[in-house]
């Protein structure tokens, strides 16, 4: 049996590569690959390139390029700024505030920290779309508060969080119990999702620590990047030569570094024709998909990512659905790639207050750069038969008047 043409509909988990951040990226895989800490030419050519791409980084963060720190990734930029944070300033608090429907990059640093380092952690409820409400995390705080971290955007279900509010409460917080904007708690928001649709502007979304990476804006794998405000030091999680200021040791990658500087201007540079054009395909899945009987969205109806689309269609294994849809062409998610190979239900989807089931028959469709009308009506061709095959094979009969 031939192959179906590829549908692809996975960019939350990873992007293609632009073929502009590509070119821009050759350049230090072949003639230009020296080590920026060396003296000699080759090397100061890399280290001009790092330079470059951390200014131009900077300029969209609205920060400075010394407040920049290159990661291998988001994940190590988000266990930096949990782990590190925490270890370097304990002394003023072992308290950190996050939600129910983080990444796992920031639950389960944390989660190690309460173990087995003496942290104590509050995790914030959202509402049934997925939005913490700032008020909950203002609550949460008590002078022991070193750290809160809030996602921008949820990597699973969309939701866009209110950043730039939270970020003006803790303002007002610690003036209101006589600190100072440098004093704890400190802010942190993980980006990445968010980096190709949302301004990043730090000084208005009132972050300490902000993370991004490269993989979801149609730049490279494996690599990222954190923000930490001037003041702040991390303790550093790998040790080494000293590059980036001592915070974190290791031969910067020079080409995935230009291809994240790249990508990120381009995604922002873009982003509001993109926008438009991915909402008007969004809006057209999200309502096809909701013509199945017994499907619900999950996430913010109008608060979530332009490219978004996440729903639970019951009465059916997730996993199933997937592996059909497979076979047809179209490459999708039942949650977050990072655990998409558990079986264990969707921490998000139980987090908005959805059974156990629901979670299992969640999907996840992320459009991006290449999706066309064309695809959204071809996906929704071919999903409404697969759902009632799976359905005649499924036991399960649950009743949707609690989950509507």
């Amino acid at each position: 049996m031939p192959e179906s043409p590829e549908i692809y509909l996975d960019h939350a988990a990873t992007a293609p590569l632009d073929p502009r951040v590509k070119a821009a990226m050759l350049p230090y895989l072949e003639g230009d690959f020296g080590n920026p800490s060396s003296l000699h030419i080759t090397g100061r050519r890399a280290k001009q390139a790092l330079d470059d791409a951390r200014d131009d980084i900077a300029k969209i963060l609205h920060c400075r390029a010394s407040e920049l720190i290159f990661t291998s990734g988001g994940t190590e930029a988000d266990n930096l700024a949990i782990l590190g944070i925490y270890r370097a300033y304990k002394e003023k608090g072992n308290r950190i505030v996050t939600t129910t429907i983080e990444h796992h990059a920031v639950l389960n640093p944390v989660e190690h920290l309460v173990k087995k380092e003496g942290a104590e952690a509050l995790f914030v409820k959202v509402d049934r779309d997925g939005l913490v409400d700032p008020a909950n995390i203002i609550a949460a705080l008590t002078d022991k508060t070193l750290l809160v971290s809030v996602m921008y955007a949820n990597n699973e279900i969309g939701t866009i969080e209110p950043i730039a509010a939270i970020g003006q409460a803790i303002a007002a917080w610690k003036k209101a119990n006589n600190r100072k904007p440098s004093e704890a708690p400190y802010f942190h928001t993980d980006a990445c999702q968010a980096a190709g649709a949302l301004s990043l502007d730090v000084n208005e979304l009132g972050c300490d620590l902000l993370t991004l990476n490269g993989s979801k804006i149609y730049g490279p794998k494996g690599v990222g990047v954190l923000y930490v405000r001037t003041g702040l030091r991390p303790e550093p999680l790998i040790y080494g030569g000293g590059q980036e200021w001592g915070l974190r040791s290791g031969t910067e990658n020079i080409a995935a570094i230009v291809g994240l500087a790249k990508a990120l201007a381009l995604s922002q540079a873009e982003r509001e024709t993109e926008n438009a054009r991915l909402v008007a395909l969004r809006d057209k899945l999200i309502a096809g998909l909701l013509q199945i009987p017994k499907t619900r969205l999950n996430g913010h109806p109008t608060k979530r990512l332009p490219n978004n689309a996440n729903v639970s269609i019951m009465d059916i294994e997730g996993e199933a659905m997937l592996l059909y849809l497979d076979e047809a062409g179209f490459r999708a998610s039942t949650g977050s790639a990072c655990t998409s190979a558990s079986l264990d239900p969707s921490h998000v989807i139980a987090a908005i207050g959805l059974p156990y089931e629901a979670a299992h028959g969640s999907m996840r469709f992320t459009l991006g750069h290449a999706t066309t009308e064309a695809d959204v009506e071809k996906l929704l061709k071919t999903l409404p038969p697969i759902v009632e095959k799976l359905r005649q094979l499924s036991p399960v009969r649950l009743n949707m008047k609690h989950y509507a």
